[in-house]
């Protein structure tokens, strides 16, 4: 590994964010071929669902039955999104499969319109409830913990929001661990909007290496619906160094979004091949066959009956060896014809050489 980067984790959540979208029914036996070819291809940290109402989230329905059907992987770890105490407590029962994050951790969301659509409830409801994971660590003797934000970047419904009042909802969360002599070592950053830009994203990093030394993991799960996920997840890269941890959340073909922020499926994430990608051309070693992941991207993209939204699946990684193109291959012009890399000389049969003398 290039020492010079942070330690970088994966966490795909393709069959989280990524199926919560999408309108149509995926069935069950469909979300474990992709979980075991997401796994075929080295991904080690899956988040697999949901224990959520699946009246109102209804990809998520079948959670409970996909993580009794999970054959567990040296390595490999498996979580589930649980958004209140009866869910955080199925989650439990199922660990193993499922992995539980260790840290405890207190969370902001910064947006009133969007907590009240997401959650049916306001800012005021989350500050009698905010503190307790605090209050209950206290009788615990737990010794570090994890901060976090959503929405912090800006709203669809209200806007941007600052830098400034990031840093100040960060510092209650901070001053309230810090009352009871907890250590945060983490931050999570969720950006359901897709309001990142790589400006804000490094001011955040800069102040918070600076001020709050002890955070050494950095939690990003940031969404692209104007394209800028990519470019902000790599200013992290940048910033970060060889003592922090990274977890980058991705999806496959980049699909995601949360039917609550405006923008549907045009929302998406960052496309887990293509993060993939950058990572090996930053000599990053990621543990994952990037051919293996395209193919469970192609996958992905039939289960779903609609082309998805990552480069590197439609065009494969830089080609070298014995994957360099063929000299002798004529034009090409679609985007199936492109698809060469993996499909073979048969998708461009026929297609014209214009250089060759008659």
């Amino acid at each position: 590994m290039n020492h010079k980067y942070p330690k970088v984790l994966i966490t795909d959540e393709t069959l989280r964010d990524g199926l919560q979208i999408e309108r149509e029914g995926v069935s069950l036996d469909e979300k474990l071929s992709l979980l075991n070819a997401m796994v075929d291809a080295g991904l080690k940290r899956m988040v697999v669902g949901a224990f959520v109402n699946p009246k109102w989230s209804p990809q998520m329905a079948d959670t409970l039955e996909l993580v009794k059907r999970i054959q567990p992987k040296p390595g490999v770890e498996f979580f589930a999104l649980a958004l209140n105490e009866r869910g955080r407590e199925e989650r439990l029962k199922h660990a193993p499969p499922l992995s539980i994050e260790a840290l405890p951790a207190t969370h902001l969301h910064m947006c009133d319109v969007f907590i009240k659509r997401n959650t049916n409830k306001s800012l005021e409801d989350q500050e009698l409830f905010w503190r307790l994971p605090v209050e209950r660590a206290a009788t615990k003797g737990v010794k570090e913990a994890a901060i976090g934000l959503s929405a912090g970047f800006g709203s669809n419904w209200s806007g941007k929001f600052s830098h400034e009042l990031r840093m100040h909802e960060l510092q209650r969360q901070m001053d309230a661990w810090h009352e009871i002599g907890v250590t945060v070592r983490r931050i999570d950053v969720a950006d359901p909007m897709a309001w990142n830009t790589p400006v804000e994203v490094a001011k955040d990093i800069q102040y918070i290496k600076k001020h709050w030394p002890s955070i050494h993991i950095f939690h990003l799960h940031l969404h692209n619906a104007r394209g800028l996920a990519l470019l902000s997840l790599y200013e992290a890269l940048k910033l970060l160094e060889p003592t922090d941890t990274l977890i980058a959340d991705t999806a496959l073909g980049g699909i995601g979004g949360c039917p609550y922020c405006g923008n549907g499926q045009a929302t998406g994430m960052i496309a887990t091949e293509d993060w993939c990608h950058l990572l090996e051309t930053l000599g990053i070693e990621t543990g994952i066959d990037l051919d293996k992941l395209i193919e469970a991207s192609a996958l992905l993209s039939v289960i779903l009956g609609r082309t998805l939204h990552s480069q590197v699946a439609f065009n494969g990684g830089l080609p070298k060896g014995d994957k360099l193109y063929d000299p002798d291959m004529p034009v090409v012009y679609s985007f199936k014809e492109a698809l060469h890399f993996r499909l073979g000389p048969s998708v461009y049969e026929g297609n014209a050489r214009p250089w060759l003398k008659s």
